[in-house]
């Protein structure tokens, strides 16, 4: 991606003093099964889970775990930074426990502060209860309004912290024998149909929750014992069976690492309730008037590992889909294709597949040079392209190339790219993005710009090929997009299958009243 800002917003206002908390964010949760103390090492697992998540935010991490026991003792960690710098031996001793919850958090600058890190513990009159969030509450201010009046006092601009005091108050129907989280987390559920993806920790017990639209992503896995073989799958009132524990997590990248297997994504409105016997599902809660779901396209564009699974597929086969689309729509003849490295490898060699154009590297990647769109301001994010990529004189010289890359926001990048390959002797530079444009802003956890910001509304391609110097640009069209998606989904048949492609139609999901 040429560049952009990802995340979960308190606020939908464009005045950075009212934005509070704008970021992307990975959770990540993990609770033993079996006899307690357990064997396995929970704060490691989950810490290992965030390692496989730092994609989705680098700006801070935490951690909360517990025995789960009478006592009722959270043991919390959080920092700024990356994990392997917030989480050091001393720190992880004192993680204790039999299951915890974590959080990896990415943040526009002007929210870079300790007291916004997540998971947020609360002290409840029932005892303590931790939430970790992915995604942006598209009715924040009325929701603030509601907890405020109530009152509930908050120290921060995130919706994160709304959402963990709204969990604090009793559910409509009252509570006959103590705090039923099942129902108060409905109610929540009810009050705010999107966007999230929650793990909750209370007692000895785990929710994961996912709003009614599933436009963020939630997955479960099952930690296997070492010499196991077993092909058994989890359903919907599934047990422990051979399992040492269970891992849930906004991607299931990291699962074969700390030895789990995938079983299955949270559906589109379930609350999941981990225990040491197992998984279960509380409740699913419904959409309104049954629309279909708006699970955000752009996790399978840009945001997502490639080796993740979404809706029964690999991120990295739809990413080639996306390639073979792109080919068949906007071939040009040339000697090379090759990509952006890594966001377009996989759409490049699917082009080049479909094409019958050779694949070839024409771009070295520095690896120890972050990405550029962390990066605050267009000139740092201009001259991180230069320390981030060498070109490879030998492939380019003399030759047509076609470039793929995953999306262009602001166009700030690409420029430079383009320069380097015809300084290092490109005959042709022709850029293809494997996404359509970028018009609109997504007030559904994903920081895209203002309108005003973004390229594609101020430069058609053939205007945006001559202003970053390209001799061709374009894009794929939003159906061959959605195509691509759905070409092996899951369940291609059921009815309730939908995407979020509002950043690039203005099509937002019916609900939201703006």
């Amino acid at each position: 991606m040429d560049e952009q800002k990802s995340g979960a917003t308190a606020s939908t206002s464009t005045d950075p003093d009212t934005t509070g908390l704008t970021h992307e964010c990975g959770v990540f949760g993990c609770i033993a099964t079996g006899e307690w103390p357990s064997q396995i090492d929970v704060a490691q697992v989950i810490t290992l889970g965030l390692v496989a998540l730092q994609h989705r935010g680098q700006e801070s991490a935490g951690i909360v775990t517990t025995a789960g026991d009478e006592r009722g003792k959270f043991f919390v960690h959080k920092g700024m930074g990356l994990i392997n710098n917030v989480f050091n031996d001393e720190s992880m001793k004192k993680l204790k426990g039999n299951l915890g919850i974590g959080h990896t958090r990415y943040s526009t600058s002007a929210a870079s502060e300790e007291v916004n890190c997540q998971p947020f513990v609360v002290h409840t009159a029932h005892g303590p209860l931790a939430v970790a969030h992915n995604g942006e509450l598209v009715n924040c201010s009325a929701l603030r309004r509601w907890v405020l009046a109530r009152g509930v006092g908050l120290s921060t601009l995130s919706d994160s912290e709304l959402i963990t005091q709204s969990l604090c108050l009793n559910p409509p129907d009252g509570e006959l024998d103590g705090a039923d989280w099942p129902a108060r987390i409905k109610h929540l559920m009810q009050l705010a149909p999107l966007s999230y993806s929650l793990v909750i920790m209370f007692g000895d017990k785990i929710y994961g929750v996912r709003d009614p639209y599933g436009n963020r992503p939630l997955c479960i896995g099952k930690i296997l014992p070492l010499a196991s073989h077993s092909t058994s799958t989890l359903t919907n009132g599934g047990t422990s069976g051979d399992a040492e524990g269970w891992v849930i997590s906004s991607e299931s990248c990291g699962f074969l690492s700390i030895g789990a297997r995938y079983e299955r994504e949270v559906l589109p409105g379930e609350i999941v309730e981990m225990t040491r016997e197992g998984v279960r599902t509380v409740c699913i809660v419904d959409r309104p008037d049954n629309k279909p779901q708006a699970f955000c396209i752009f996790e399978y564009v840009y945001f997502a590992r490639s080796d993740s699974i979404f809706e029964g597929q690999m991120v990295y086969s739809v990413r080639m889909q996306c390639g073979r689309m792109l080919a068949r729509e906007t071939y040009v003849e040339a000697d090379l294709v090759s990509s952006v490295p890594e966001s377009g490898t996989a759409a490049a060699h699917g082009f080049a597949q479909e094409s019958g154009i050779p694949f070839g590297e024409v771009l070295c990647k520095n690896r120890y040079v972050g990405r550029t769109f962390i990066q605050p301001s267009t000139r740092l994010r201009q001259l991180g392209v230069a320390k981030k990529f060498g070109a490879l004189s030998e492939n380019v010289k003399g030759r047509r190339i076609i470039l793929i890359d995953d999306s262009i926001v602001r166009g700030n990048t690409i420029g430079p790219i383009i320069k380097l390959l015809r300084d290092a002797g490109a005959k042709e530079v022709h850029i293809r993005i494997a996404s359509p444009p970028l018009k609109h802003p997504c007030y559904m956890g994903i920081n895209i710009p203002t309108s005003e910001e973004l390229i594609a509304n101020k430069l058609s391609p053939p205007l945006l090929a001559k202003h970053v110097g390209a001799d061709s640009l374009e894009y794929l069209s939003v159906d061959g997009l959605v195509q691509a998606v759905r070409q092996n989904i899951a369940n291609k048949d059921d009815a309730n299958i939908g995407h979020c492609t509002a950043c690039l139609t203005g099509e937002y999901p019916e609900s939201l009243q703006w």
